[in-house]
């Protein structure tokens, strides 16, 4: 017999929108929350979302969201009788669910057993494969030194994939394509993977190609009831991070559907699962699948199963938590209409996507039929180097698939953020990509059109002068008279441009041609501005002056000035002053290690330094050939964008 356990203050351990998020349903129940910040997080949004919410430390992780004795702390001087973990941080730690349980708190989660029986790579595969779950053939033996890893890549072959056994979200894990660079990348995810999770051990996995990434989100309540609710489609992924998610998904057919349930079903009971989690499968080009890991935890993309089951997944927790039966079964699962969801993030598109921090200048989110955003931001929100990069997430649901995709199009477009360079403008083009509109995703997605990442392959080096030829010609004080082979010459830091443009029979409706070639619409609205030119869409704001425009786009801010118009068709090649053989920091960021010594010769491309930050580690490779002259920084050393890190000549 389960006792019921009634929530009434409830501790969220975390931050940004999860904890916005977990806030809201508890009101929903009449639960109130209770927060916590870091120092960093002093005027954070989450912080406001709560009815009372104290310090637990200074900006880094380890000191605050991660110190289980400062959370139980909060805990009991905020009078909680449970604690949320949310997601990440502390969400996925046996030793914390226990510690809550220990101090008489109700843990919204599963039990601490089941969380480190899932947590652990390795005991998790050994258990559900004695469940009949298929598992991807690879070594989760308890021998972990070099010399037998080493062997166990050379039996599964190349490609093969590293993991970090305590690991999840892409932290702690390589694929190794030549066995030459073993060494290195098992050094490289055990290293990622200390720093994570705390823990550097890793099994081996045959890398499978091209799969589809396939999850199940079970419910399981503690009298014995467990359901799954349907499916989840994350293929599109980068460096093993989510980019967009949908449910239910394209590639499952009833029959499979039906048998990868069952398998996640069984997963669960592998572990006497309760309260909700995920079970991760692998689906290959034949239709095998392969279990991948169950996250024992909410996921960043619960919203797409609660838009197209109706439920309240968060809700579900808090009652499963406190003792209620689930009143839902398996065969009243049914998935109405398609929902995707996107990670807007922190990250800049021109610096290859690393993390960006600063400060949030303007947001704006999109509010139509069939729209949700769960946002952890608003104008003025810090975005600190210490956190993921999340900034919020941005669901669609239609009735079907092709009418999801359309809304979360459309949203995009309406989506304002300024202040911190985004992914905004790549998540625009993958949604109109034919193959995604097609369904056709696979988590080798990205590398496929790798075109959708490059800012200039994908003319996103034009975005902002599109913008401004928008602003110019939109602007009431000019080309009042005739419309017809207007001159616009416009100049950032790299280059000039110049265009003629005519219009073709409305105010909307240019013909570019010169330096940009094509048909060009637009709406306005003050200074927010979508064009349309050549099938591409640009969305951003753009400010005109005297001298030149602002222009804002994807968390981009860029300076155009107007100039003299050259002959039609010559552009800048001009750029500024190298800064050729010093070597800084292209974010800020921790050094992880300092991998030369001074007066080592190094060739191009070679690995100098690994910088930590937003909880990845990031590669700084030699730009030239020659010798380390210089060494300016250490391992632990905190660093700022733009920082010297070492001199080459």
């Amino acid at each position: 017999m389960v006792a019921m356990t009634p929530i009434r203050r409830l501790l969220i351990a975390n931050r940004g929108e999860i904890a916005v998020r977990i806030a809201r349903a508890a009101r929903d129940l009449g639960i109130v929350p209770l927060g916590v910040y870091s120092d960093a997080d002093r005027e954070a949004l989450h912080v406001t979302a709560m009815d009372e919410a104290v310090r637990i430390g200074p900006a880094e992780a380890a000191a605050s969201y991660l110190d289980v004795d400062r959370i139980l702390a909060a805990a009991h001087d905020l009078g909680a009788d449970a604690v949320h973990p949310g997601y990440g941080f502390l969400s996925e730690r046996a030793v914390f669910a226990r510690a809550v349980r220990d101090a008489g708190l109700v843990f919204v989660g599963p039990t601490p057993e089941a969380i480190a029986a899932m947590g652990d790579k390795v005991e998790a595969k050994r258990r559900v494969r004695a469940h009949g779950v298929p598992v991807v053939p690879g070594y989760d033996g308890d021998d972990v030194a070099l010399e037998r890893l080493r062997a166990e890549a050379a039996r599964i072959g190349t490609p093969v994939l590293i993991k970090a056994s305590a690991g999840g979200g892409g932290r702690g894990m390589r694929v190794v394509e030549n066995l030459a660079a073993f060494d290195e990348a098992l050094e490289a995810a055990q290293r990622e993977a200390k720093a994570a999770f705390g823990d550097d051990r890793v099994l081996l996995e045959r890398y499978v190609a091209r799969p589809r990434h396939i999850e199940f989100q079970i419910l399981a309540d503690a009298h014995g009831n467990t359901i799954h609710l349907g499916e989840r489609e994350c293929s599109i992924q980068r460096r093993h991070q989510k980019i967009l998610e949908e449910a239910p998904s394209s590639a499952l057919a009833p029959e499979l559907r039906a048998r990868m349930g069952e398998a996640a079903i069984r997963a669960a009971r592998a572990v006497d699962y309760t309260n909700a989690g995920t079970v991760e499968f692998l689906l290959d080009q034949e239709g095998a699948f392969y279990f991948l890991e169950m996250n024992a935890r909410l996921q960043v993309e619960h919203p797409v199963t609660e838009a197209v089951h109706g439920l309240d997944l968060v809700g579900w927790q808090l009652r499963i938590a406190a003792g209620e039966r689930l009143t839902i079964v398996q065969p009243d699962v049914v998935a109405r209409g398609w929902a995707i969801e996107a990670r807007l993030n922190a990250e800049d598109p021109r610096r290859e996507y690393l993390p960006s921090s600063g400060t949030i200048s303007a947001w704006e989110a999109p509010d139509a039929p069939g729209i949700r955003v769960d946002a952890g931001i608003r104008t003025g929100s810090e975005i600190s180097i210490y956190y993921d990069s999340m900034l919020a997430k941005i669901i669609a649901w239609g009735a079907d698939r092709a009418g999801a995709v359309a809304r979360l199009g459309n949203a995009l477009d309406a989506t304002r953020v300024e202040g911190v360079a985004t992914n905004l403008p790549l998540l625009a083009r993958i949604v109109r990509e034919p193959d995604f509109q097609a369904g056709a995703t696979t988590t080798a997605y990205l590398n496929e059109h790798a075109a959708l990442l490059d800012p200039g392959g994908s003319g996103d080096s034009d975005a902002a002068f599109v913008l401004g030829i928008v602003a110019t010609l939109g602007d009431a004080r000019s080309w009042r008279i005739g419309g017809v082979g207007i001159p616009i010459v416009l100049c950032d830091r790299e280059r000039t441009l110049s265009v003629l443009a005519s219009r073709t029979g409305s105010d909307e409706a240019w013909a570019l041609s010169g330096d940009l070639h094509g048909e060009l619409t637009f709406e306005r609205r003050a200074e927010r501005a979508v064009a349309l030119f050549n099938g591409a869409r640009y969305a951003g704001s753009a400010r005109s002056s005297e001298t030149g425009v602002e222009v804002e786009a994807g968390g981009t801010r860029t300076q155009l000035t107007f100039a003299e118009p050259p002959r039609l068709g010559t552009t800048g090649s001009g750029h500024g002053p190298a800064r050729r053989g010093k070597i800084v920091a292209p974010m800020p960021g921790k050094i992880a290690k300092v991998l030369v010594r001074t007066e080592q010769a190094v060739g191009e491309r070679d690995l100098l330094l690994i910088l930590e930050a937003m909880k990845m580690e990031h590669r700084i490779e030699a730009p030239l050939a020659g010798t380390v002259r210089k060494i300016l920084v250490e391992p632990g050393a905190l660093v700022a964008a733009g920082a010297e890190l070492l001199e080459i000549e």
